[in-house]
């Protein structure tokens, strides 16, 4: 890492699964700096690959000049464009004996005993990922039911092919994903899964895994309150306690389809220099990503990075553009605020129509009742608001909704602006919203 802060960092280098504060950081990067990288594709390619020890291929974290613990780095993502032709995902199904404790994690050859051995890919199918040493089939996932989805990026369609298309697609796998020249993961293309032909859908890319470097080392993708609890008390080298594991993760695997262009993502700072990174990006994906998985490709991505000094978070808090947020939690407009008037003065209820914008805070845990808790308890530490008033505000100006099953939602409401304003945020959630 430089001593002088950059304006710029290009990344092209990724971790092979892992994040944490050894891995060491590019930049730094000062504060008003732009970070911009091609991310490989998350979540399958990685699955299927038995050297990484995470479900995702995440960036080399990026240091930002000035960020001490207990701050929070606000990222601008300005531009976030698939770059892929196709992709293919799927229910997954894992393999007994090509794995111990967790298929993401601690892969093993079941024909020679080789951990996380290296591999190539030989043929079509699920076992057309080999192991290096004896040649035998080594991947520890097989698709329950996959398909694969040509992507007109132009356009904004998606289009889900037969078994024989997605054969043919197999044989130029790493072409079509448009696979960064330094990813190290096979493409999930391989496989040439074609279930469901004929499926017409959006393309509406969004990056699933994007944060701050968590405190200790773990997996990329069981950087969260529900895919990290299968790290507790496992038998590999990345388990660790309960208490551990919510000390340190950020969060940063969210698969919230608004984390996508135009959005500002405020993340913790649990390590000096905070460690942005970036990967897992989707083409798309509804509330919730039931299937475990969805569409991963590769993104073109640009983010600006600002530094707030003293905003102690322990999870992300999202500010989605205007179209993502729930109806109940867009922003007030001119003309409701003077139906309101009227309708005070209809009653002889005048009072001071309160001043408030968006806000979601990000909950995870191991289901959603337990990610729900802990959106509200993150939104009342940061905000200073009881509980209660959050639940209500939840309710009658804002919405909770699914990121991902099993376990992260999203806490939205409005909130006051004078809160937002004590705490750092007010300038940032204005500009957002052109309030």
């Amino acid at each position: 890492m430089n001593t002088i802060s950059m304006e710029i960092v290009h990344v092209d280098r990724f971790t092979s699964g892992l994040v944490g504060p050894g891995l060491g950081m590019l930049g730094p990067l000062r504060p008003g700096g732009y970070i911009e990288t091609r991310t490989p594709p998350g979540c399958w390619s990685p699955m299927i690959t038995p050297e990484f020890h995470g479900g995702h291929e995440v960036t080399v974290p990026v240091a930002i000049a000035g960020a001490e613990v207990g701050d929070a780095v606000v990222l601008y993502l300005e531009h976030v464009r698939a770059a892929s032709e196709a992709s293919s995902s799927g229910v997954d199904s894992a393999i007994d004996g090509r794995y111990y404790g967790d298929p993401f994690v601690a892969k093993r050859c079941a024909s020679c005993g080789a951990e996380s051995p290296e591999s190539y890919i030989e043929g079509i199918g699920s076992d057309a990922v080999r192991c290096k040493h004896c040649g035998a089939p080594a991947s520890p996932f097989r698709f329950k039911l996959g398909y694969t989805c040509l992507l007109d990026r132009e356009n904004g369609v998606g289009l889900t092919v037969t078994e024989e298309v997605a054969a043919r697609l197999a044989g130029d796998a790493r072409n079509l994903h448009a696979s960064p020249t330094h990813t190290k993961a096979h493409s999930i293309l391989s496989y040439g899964a074609g279930s469901m032909p004929g499926i017409v859908t959006r393309v509406m890319p969004f990056m699933g895994n994007i944060g701050t470097t968590p405190s200790c080392e773990m997996p990329d993708s069981h950087n969260a309150g529900d895919f990290g609890a299968f790290l507790i008390d496992a038998p590999h080298q990345y388990g660790m306690s309960r208490e551990t594991l919510w000390q340190h993760k950020t969060d940063g695997h969210m698969d919230c389809a608004q984390v996508r262009e135009g959005a500002v993502l405020i993340c913790p700072v649990k390590v000096p220099g905070a460690g942005v990174y970036m990967g897992d990006m989707h083409a798309m994906q509804g509330n919730g990503e039931v299937a475990g998985h969805a569409t991963d490709v590769t993104a073109d991505v640009r983010v600006r990075v600002e530094l707030i000094k003293g905003l102690k978070l322990d999870g992300p808090i999202l500010l989605p553009i205007v179209e993502d947020l729930p109806p109940l939690a867009r922003p007030v407009t001119p003309a409701m605020r003077e139906q309101a008037k009227g309708l005070a003065t209809r009653f002889g209820a005048e009072t001071k129509l309160e001043d408030n914008a968006p806000i979601t805070f990000i909950g995870s845990g191991v289901n959603l009742n337990e990610a729900t808790q802990n959106g509200l308890e993150r939104a009342v530490a940061v905000t200073g608001l009881a509980i209660d008033e959050v639940r209500n505000r939840a309710t009658i100006c804002g919405s909770i909704e699914i990121g991902r099953l099993p376990g992260v939602v999203k806490v939205g409401f409005l909130c006051p602006t004078a809160i937002l304003d004590r705490i750092g945020l007010g300038t940032v959630v204005r500009r957002q919203y052109g309030l």
